[in-house]
């Protein structure tokens, strides 16, 4: 069954907007003297919610036993390399969504097509060429592909390519509802650049051997023609893989109100969304503002992170391809030293550049650690959160 949001069967949440206690009216804005605010709500940070204010840090525990926990991988070490991309590192999946990171160098000597699902890549690192069916696409680091399910590939890499590639199985990729901001919020659907019939493309067609690799339910069947078939001449429709790149956007940002993660969502399928991170100026600049993510547990969702480039103001130890996943139900936010950032009076100064950029994917279903190798991981990545010896000790 196809899942719905409560919105699209005209369901209303059962709400009581009210104030209690010592609290702030405005979220994140103006907490209490000596609160800290944790954020809980529905269907991620999309849906109704509530800000606890609390007098601890809620990730000061002194013990913490069982699974529940953030995990870490720097994945962007891992060594092997791969031909196709149905040979990529799977990384994390559930029934609805699988992520792999594929490492890869020199000309695809077959085309793939995928038959479970949208596919998204994202460009770590590197730069080519792609051949499709709908013709040619240049494609560099920093560019989203999407590439909607069925279509027949392969990549000519220039130098060795670091791929990010995020499948929607048994669905497809969509643009999220702008509301009130516009269609043209973030990026303006016009950026998007679609293959071309071009010289290049036809200059690859021919008449000698080439194998499709097609997967199906996971499983792999291969096709051998004896020609190309990427020999199309031309076609017409609105129907196409596109390509952007995140130096496309233009992120919501306000000197008075930090912007939750909703507001950077870039792509949605049905049980997940994918949002964007960008650089930006820190122009919140009111002084009640708390300018960094609340506390939270976002208990409807899995969020897992990939860290393309840069530097972020909630952790000091998330580096260049790395891999994180925070289940759903486990509590974090900004870690201890990173507090200091969330007044405009301390910490990094308004007006100076955050220049990290990240993908962050939150799954509705559980999603898990696949075939990670056990030396690409942060064993004790978790534990920044919690008390410190002294503290816990006491």
């Amino acid at each position: 069954m196809t899942y719905k949001r409560a919105a699209e069967f005209g369901w209303d949440w059962i709400t009581l907007p009210k104030v209690e206690g010592t609290s702030s009216r405005q979220a994140h804005v103006a907490l209490p003297e000596g609160t800290v605010e944790r954020q809980l709500g529905k269907e991620g940070f999309y849906g109704p919610a509530t800000h606890m204010y609390h007098t601890h840090l809620p990730t000061e525990f002194s013990k913490f036993e069982g699974p529940l926990h953030g995990r870490a991988w720097d994945i962007g070490n891992y060594g092997e390399v791969d031909k196709s991309p149905w040979d990529a590192l799977e990384c994390l999946s559930n029934d609805q969504c699988k992520i792999r990171f594929w490492n890869t160098r020199g000309a695809m000597d077959h085309l793939v097509r995928n038959a479970d699902g949208d596919d998204l890549l994202f460009i770590h690192e590197g730069e080519g060429d792609l051949f499709c069916d709908y013709g040619h696409l240049k494609f560099q680091e920093g560019d989203y592909i999407v590439m909607p399910r069925g279509t027949m590939w392969r990549t000519e890499p220039k130098e060795a390519l670091k791929i990010l590639m995020i499948e929607a199985t048994n669905d497809s990729f969509r643009l999220p509802d702008k509301g009130l901001m516009g269609t043209n919020t973030v990026f303006d659907p016009a950026m998007f650049e679609a293959p071309a019939i071009n010289e290049a493309f036809k200059g690859q067609q021919g008449e000698t051997s080439w194998q499709l690799k097609i997967k199906r339910s996971g499983q792999i069947s291969t096709a051998t023609y004896a020609f190309n078939p990427l020999d199309a001449v031309g076609w017409h429709g609105s129907l196409s893989p596109v390509r952007i790149n995140w130096r496309d956007f233009r992120p919501i940002m306000s000197h008075r109100m930090h912007m939750p993660i909703s507001a950077h969502t870039t792509f949605v399928a049905d049980r997940f969304v994918v949002c964007t991170f960008v650089p930006r100026p820190l122009i919140e600049s009111d002084p009640e503002l708390v300018r960094v993510p609340a506390f939270h547990s976002n208990d409807e969702m899995d969020e897992v992170a990939f860290y393309h480039s840069g530097d972020f103001i909630h952790r000091d130890d998330v580096g260049e391809a790395m891999l994180t996943h925070l289940p759903a139900g486990y509590i974090h936010g900004p870690v201890p030293e990173m507090m200091k950032h969330a007044s405009a009076n301390t910490g990094i100064k308004t007006g100076a550049w955050i220049d990290g950029v990240a993908i962050s994917i939150d799954t509705r279903d559980g999603i898990f650690a696949k075939d990670i190798p056990d030396e690409l991981e942060r064993k004790d990545w978790h534990l920044a959160w919690q008390a410190t010896p002294a503290k816990a000790a006491e």
